[in-house]
């Protein structure tokens, strides 16, 4: 069967879940994001904690990839990556981003926007020291984002790297460390029949948070 655009215009799905509305979220979108995001373990979702994360480079071009939220507290949603590697760039050049989370066996979304700023240094050692020996290996090994003439590049650096480090515990390069995502706009989206969706936002002012619905 080819891929027509007619095909893929014909693709719907009509959610009929759950409903959503300002009284509900409560005043605290971390509190609620919490509460949802517990839902979304219960009803077994698969990588529950990746989230689209979206930056502007210096020349104001877009760019969006997968990533795993990996802490989340009042100050905000933590993920870690090699600071070199092209987010690493991006967030240097333009220090503001977008999460996006969705939960399609819940029929939901949350999407996040705000700056972003690196995690101290301890709480960096802290994750890295935390990780599985393959991943630490890992971090070490690949000079992300970069152009390599092929993976055999990779698989010689992991054997060096697994052999330098045998039997010691292994150290967080310096090249490798959390973000924060600080937000000011929070949107909680919940999927509803006839694309009649409800959307609540929460904005911030100072240090208070305010929401309102939106249209779908």
């Amino acid at each position: 069967m080819s891929l027509s655009s007619a095909h893929i215009a014909a693709i719907r799905t009509d959610y009929q879940l759950a409903a959503l509305n300002e009284t509900t979220v409560g005043n605290d979108p971390f509190a609620f994001f919490g509460k949802w995001f517990l839902e979304a373990q219960a009803a077994e979702v698969i990588e529950v904690n990746a989230m689209t994360l979206a930056t502007v480079d210096a020349q104001n071009k877009p760019h969006a990839r997968i990533v795993l939220l990996k802490g989340l507290d009042e100050k905000g949603f933590v993920f870690f990556t090699n600071y070199d590697s092209a987010k690493g760039k991006e967030i240097d050049a333009n220090p503001y981003a977008a999460l996006v989370f969705f939960w399609q066996e819940l029929e939901r979304q949350v999407r996040i926007e705000g700056s972003v700023v690196r995690i101290s240094e301890e709480e960096s050692d802290s994750y890295f020291a935390s990780r599985p020996e393959g991943s630490k290996i890992g971090a070490w090994s690949s000079p992300q984002s970069q152009i390599i003439e092929d993976r055999s590049i990779l698989e010689k650096n992991y054997s060096a790297f697994e052999q330098k480090f045998s039997g010691n515990s292994i150290p967080r390069p310096e090249y490798w460390g959390g973000y924060r995502v600080i937000p000011n706009k929070v949107e909680f989206w919940q999927g509803r029949s006839n694309r009649m969706h409800d959307r609540v936002v929460f904005l911030r002012r100072v240090n208070e948070w305010s929401n309102v619905r939106l249209a779908p």
